[in-house]
């Protein structure tokens, strides 16, 4: 196996691209991604060599590959420095992507007649985050953005009330879309990619979702305002059969929200359903947004393709490079 390489820019200054870490002042570097987590995240412990300091807000990004590629190391994560932790021989540097900047602006905001995506869309220019792709899904008569909250949080909800994915590209670009099968799909053979595996079948939550809106918009139109009623019939939506969970949302304000939200929770919940974790050596290639196909595995069943959930690359003197990642069955 070649030996691993990277390139790290911190704070404008080109910390390590050596083609062998043995000779390394780089002890460790760890890159975390993960779906529904406000930012991912980086790591690096540093032997105390030389006069290079990182401060916070330094910008960074860290690209990973092999030595003796033709192709340059692949860009996994782009963010700032959060924390620099010094000791008598080692430096320790921690940082976050982009989506931080998602976590702190305080948004109060009513948007009327706006699809989901146009509201991300408003949401990331207010917040200084550009966007990669935002798709529009349904329209809502009225949603409601407080301030008590990141704007990422508002958007991670949305997210989940129609069953699209909220993550930030290697680039530092916001994705806010469904998953479609995979912007990219990544083979992984048993006695070829995988150094460990885990998978978890477990019984489904429930087999039937109810969305209700909390308000009488059904009975008077989309122009009535939310309040009480007795009869949420007109904005009820149903998916699946069987168990029955109740999800109850004031945003879904017409029967064509609550049944979008009624089949995304369902979708949810068939994903969580099947879920693992694998280890392969480093793939810096495999991100969010991706999927794997899984072959040739001693229990067949679970052949087959899965959503990529998390992806945490790890690089150390002692190991080399390895890549985790954590997957669930895609619904559906």
């Amino acid at each position: 196996m070649p030996a691993p390489a990277y390139t790290m820019t911190i704070g404008g200054q080109v910390v390590d691209t050596t083609d062998d870490p043995r000779t390394s002042t780089v002890v460790t570097l760890t890159v975390a991604l993960a779906l529904g987590t406000p930012a991912d995240s980086f790591s690096l412990t540093v032997g105390e060599v030389g006069t290079w300091r990182p401060r916070r807000t330094d910008a960074a990004t860290i690209a990973l590959g092999y030595a003796g590629d033709p192709h340059p190391p692949t860009p996994v994560v782009t963010g700032t420095v959060d924390t620099v932790e010094s000791g008598l021989t080692t430096m320790r540097v921690i940082g976050y992507s982009g989506s931080t900047a998602l976590l702190h602006p305080p948004v109060e905001q009513t948007y009327e007649d706006k699809t989901a995506g146009a509201i991300v869309r408003d949401l990331a220019s207010q917040a200084g985050v550009t966007v990669d792709t935002v798709a529009d899904g349904p329209q809502f008569p009225a949603y409601v953005v407080d301030g008590r909250r990141g704007v990422y949080y508002h958007m991670q909800d949305l997210a989940a009330l129609i069953g699209y994915d909220l993550y930030l590209t290697p680039a530092g670009t916001l994705v806010f879309a469904p998953f479609t099968g995979g912007r990219t799909v990544h083979v992984l053979e048993y006695a070829r990619h995988l150094l460990a595996l885990e998978v978890w079948r477990l019984p489904p939550a429930a087999s039937q979702v109810e969305a209700w809106g909390e308000s009488p918009a059904g009975s008077r139109g989309i122009e009535a305002w939310a309040g009480l009623t007795k009869d949420f019939s007109g904005a009820m939506g149903r998916a699946g059969s069987g168990a029955r969970l109740l999800l109850e949302r004031p945003a879904l304000r017409t029967p064509a929200l609550a049944r979008a939200a009624a089949a995304a929770t369902l979708a949810g919940i068939q994903r969580a359903a099947v879920r693992g974790t694998l280890c392969t050596y480093g793939q810096p290639q495999i991100g969010l947004g991706d999927a794997i196909l899984l072959r040739g595995l001693p229990d067949a069943s679970l052949n087959g393709r899965y959503q990529v959930g998390a992806v945490t690359h790890r690089i150390t003197k002692h190991d080399g490079f390895t890549t985790t990642v954590a997957f669930h069955a895609i619904a559906g």
